[in-house]
Parts: C-alpha cells; structure tokens; sequence
C-alpha cells in the first residue's frame, strides 16, 4: 500500500510545483455592434484567439483597466448614457457586467487616476471633462462628483504618474489644460496657468506620457504633429519643446478640419463629417502609444489607414519620425501590451484587427496576423494576468 501511493504523491507534488500559465487579453469595443470582442494573445508570437463577445451598447467605445486588473470600464455613447463596469475572469477573459455609472455627457475618452479610485471622462460634443467615484470593491455605480467646463471639444483626460496633475486636450480650443488633483476628494482645481494653447490649426487630442514622467506628448488630429512638453515636477505645469510631425507631405493630405461630435442618436462612430468638408482629404491622426521602456512612440492617422513609428531620444525625449505603416481601414485604437513587445489595431471601416510584432532594436512593426472583430471597432485593452 504504501509503495502503491508515492508515485500518486510525485505526481501531485509536480503538478502543484508547475505555475499557473500566464495569460494576456484584449478586448476590442465594437460600436456598431454594441458589444465587446475579447481574445487571448500568444506571447510568444502575438498571435489572437477569440474567446467572444459580449453585449454592451450601442456606441460603447472608450475602455479602460482597473489597476488591479479585476475590472474593465466601458463607456457607452447611446442613451442611458453610461460607464458599464465589467469583471474579468483570469483564467478564461470571460466578461460579467457588475454594475454601472451615468454619465453627463456622452464621453469620447476614459481613464483611471492612481489609486483607482476615481475615473475620468471627457466629452467632445459637451466640451466638459468629469470624474465618477469607483466604489471599494472596484465598481463604479455612482454619478459624476465634479463635471468641469472646458474649451471646446475635450478629448482626452489624463494623470500624471505622481497622481497629483492632470491634463486635458481640448481640439476645437486648440490647448491642454492642466489641473492640480487631489486623490483624497477627487477633485479637480485648474493650475496656474490654467491651459497651455498649442500652435494654430494642431487641434491637440489623444495624451501620452513618458515613463519617466518628464515629458507629455499630445498627438493633432487636424496636423499628425506631436507636440513635446516638458512637466515641471514641483508645479505640474507643461513647457513646449518641440514640434515633430508623423504624416510626410507625399501623402497627399490637407490640414484637417474638426469633426462633428457623435449624436447618441447614431448607429455608428465611423462616419463623422468635418465642419464644412469640401471632401478633399485631410489629416485626420487619432492615438498615440509610448512602449514602457520609453524609446518608441506610434499614432494612428484614420484617412490613409497609417502607423507612423517614431523613436524618442533617452535623455531629451525627442521625438524622431521613421517610417508609416499601412494598417487598416480608419484606424482608431491602437494599444500597446504591457512589455512593449506588440501593437494591436482596430479599424472603425474594417472587420479585421491586426497585431504586429515589435523590433525590440529599431521598434520596426512586423504583422504577425490579421483577425476578425465587430464593425466599428474603436478602442483596444490589453491585459497581462
């Protein structure tokens, strides 16, 4: 008998020595569709599975990630107008709605503070920027705590990495905004100067901010330029340093125009109309990503279907540009996962979402692969368990 029970012993002793596989996740808003697309992604090779759908809204588009990874946030652009708080399953990716928060306008980017405490909104057709509470257990259920008037068209809401500035892009002002944050209350008191302007005809939009914390960049819907700031680290307050643009003249395109704020009435968030288009085409970038080791930056540019690649110098942040990639059709969300080791890329006009491996060396893209998604897809999540 006891002969009999040690290799039944080994074998449980080898099993529990094994650690659990770690598994990555992406998540895609189909806002079209009204749902959200998951998928597990091979490490190895950046290669996606999908695991599924799950329901959401008509228009739900921004998305952000709990810190402790135990929740996705989704903003849905349709009435009720809502940020819908999702569970995460470790093991499978699987999604399960928990609750849900109103909104006060209908909100084109989402974004946690430090503590996850808090999540910030900015609303581009109601030129306002609001925080909503998250509860303990990481849902958010509760309304907005302080809804702050902007400039025209707010686009993007971001904190710092100190969790005591935060920044706000305003398109149609042609500025960013600068607040001073306070994690106990969760309120937002504008900073002196209270907003920085930009260059004429930018329209500053999507917000990244380097791992070090010293530098902001801002990519322009209506140039493709990435604007350089430097964060003074006492005060919070941004200095302009440079310039770099990520779409070369043989591209064809004009300076863009600002869009038209989506209607919650819309069926899609793809077809956005220019003020006064005279349907000749124009610049029109969408997102910026930084790898967390610091030396490459991508954009998205929506009317060629673009990636622009551009490398950052290690002690003054400055940007390069190197080369465009063609990618898919009006390409919204891109995402980096969390090592920096492949980009994910949704289209709003394709059904098809594209993962590239990254030149760890030169930051070079190379496609591992294309796979299907919703229509309308937008905004991407990536996630490492």
């Amino acid at each position: 008998m006891k002969n009999a029970l040690i290799p039944s012993l080994a074998v449980l002793l080898s099993t529990l020595a094994v650690p659990a596989q770690a598994k990555t996740f992406v998540y895609v808003s189909n806002a079209e569709d009204g749902d959200i697309s998951g998928y597990t992604m091979d490490k190895s090779s950046g290669a996606l599975t999908p695991i599924g759908k799950t329901r959401a809204g008509m228009l739900v588009m921004p998305m952000t990630v709990s810190l402790d990874k135990r929740y996705l946030y989704a903003v849905v652009r349709s009435l009720p107008l809502r940020v819908v708080t999702y569970a995460i399953d470790p093991a499978s990716g699987a999604l399960a709605e928990k609750g849900a928060a109103a909104l006060p306008e209908s909100m084109a980017y989402l974004s946690s503070d430090a503590t996850g405490r808090y999540l910030f909104s900015a609303s581009y057709g109601g030129n306002l920027v609001a925080v909503n509470p998250v509860d303990s257990d990481g849902i958010a259920r509760s309304a907005a705590i302080q809804v702050v008037p902007t400039g025209k068209n707010a686009h993007c809401i971001r904190a710092d990495r100190t969790n005591r500035f935060v920044y706000a892009s305003n398109l149609g002002s042609n500025q960013v905004l600068q607040f001073l944050f306070d994690a106990k209350t969760g309120k937002l008191t504008p900073n002196e100067p209270a907003a920085i302007k930009a260059r004429p005809d930018n329209g500053p939009r999507h917000i990244a901010i380097s791992p070090d914390n010293k530098y902001l960049y801002v990519v322009c819907e209506l140039s493709g330029n990435i604007i350089q700031y430097a964060i003074d680290p006492k005060n919070g307050t941004l200095k302009e340093l440079d310039y770099v643009g990520t779409v070369p003249a043989s591209s064809g395109l004009l300076p863009g125009a600002a869009r038209e704020p989506t209607p919650v009435t819309a069926t899609s968030g793809a077809n956005t109309t220019a003020v006064g288009d005279d349907g000749k085409p124009k610049i029109w970038a969408a997102d910026i990503q930084i790898t967390p080791n610091g030396r490459f930056a991508y954009t998205s540019e929506r009317t060629k279907g673009l990636i622009a690649l551009l490398t950052i110098a290690p002690q003054t942040g400055k940007l390069t540009y190197v080369t465009n990639y063609e990618t898919e059709a009006q390409p919204r969300g891109i995402r980096l996962d969390p090592e920096g080791k492949f980009l994910v890329v949704s289209g709003e006009k394709s059904t098809l979402l594209s993962s590239y491996k990254i030149n760890q060396k030169n930051g070079e893209l190379t496609l591992v692969g294309r796979y299907p998604v919703g229509h309308d897809a937008n905004w991407v999540e990536i996630i490492d368990f």
